[in-house]
């Protein structure tokens, strides 16, 4: 009888991990989320938070992974419930995805208070360095970060000014543009707050691209990596 539980158990535990994995395998937005857990865990070795932060940071990763995982259980289950439309599937769904939101935004406001301020210190003297540079500056970089994605699309021959291709025009710009803000920023006590709202709302950008299916992962990350490559290498050169 105590061999049978024991086996139970363990074909339970073998059952869950095989849940997890699958998700994995079938849910990109699962493969973001342990990334980012990857990062995080990471970061907080690097900067040597304290024990209850370290508490924190676990319980938020925890909450963002089960909730995902418990949204694409629901989504299975639904779209095999529901072999046509329904309004109420939808709901369903919409629901699920919600409480991820706020799982992943609770953690995002979880990282940034324990992060914060150690990020924030160690950047500040490199920030100060660059934080007089001229406002023309950043109409320069913007404006060769667009001149060197055509010319880049031009030579490889993929994707137009504004869509497809290697890189991403639209996540050049917005990474160009949040390092322009990073850098022009005085020592306002919120310029670590308004640095972070602004990468933000970039990688919003980026993601928005590879959503929509007009770049690939790796097109949106390049175009990225270019913009904010460009606009950094212009202010220490002329800054």
């Amino acid at each position: 009888m105590t061999q049978q539980r024991s086996r139970s158990l363990f074909h339970s535990f073998n059952h869950a991990a095989e849940g997890v994995i699958l998700a994995l395998r079938t849910q990109r937005n699962l493969w973001m989320h342990f990334t980012i857990a990857a990062a995080v865990l990471v970061a907080a070795l690097a900067f040597g938070v304290s024990k209850l932060e370290l508490i924190v940071l676990l319980l938020a990763i925890t909450f963002v992974l089960v909730a995902e995982l418990v949204n694409t259980a629901i989504e299975a289950a639904v779209d095999v419930a529901s072999t046509s439309f329904d309004p109420r599937a939808k709901l369903a769904k919409d629901i699920a995805a919600g409480a991820v939101l706020i799982a992943a935004l609770n953690a995002l406001a979880v990282g940034y208070l324990v992060f914060s301020g150690e990020v924030a210190d160690r950047s500040s003297r490199f920030l100060d360095r660059l934080s007089n540079a001229p406002a023309a500056l950043t109409l320069v970089a913007l404006a060769l970060t667009v001149i060197v994605v055509i010319a880049v699309k031009a030579y490889t021959g993929r994707g137009t000014p504004l869509r497809g291709g290697l890189p991403s025009g639209h996540a050049a710009v917005a990474f160009a543009g949040w390092m322009a803000v990073t850098l022009i920023l005085d020592d306002s006590a919120h310029r670590f707050l308004i640095s972070s709202l602004t990468l933000i709302m970039a990688l919003l950008v980026a993601q928005t691209r590879v959503e929509t299916g007009v770049h690939s992962a790796s097109e949106v990350a390049g175009g990225g990596a270019l913009g904010a490559l460009i606009t950094l290498l212009l202010f220490q050169a002329f800054g």
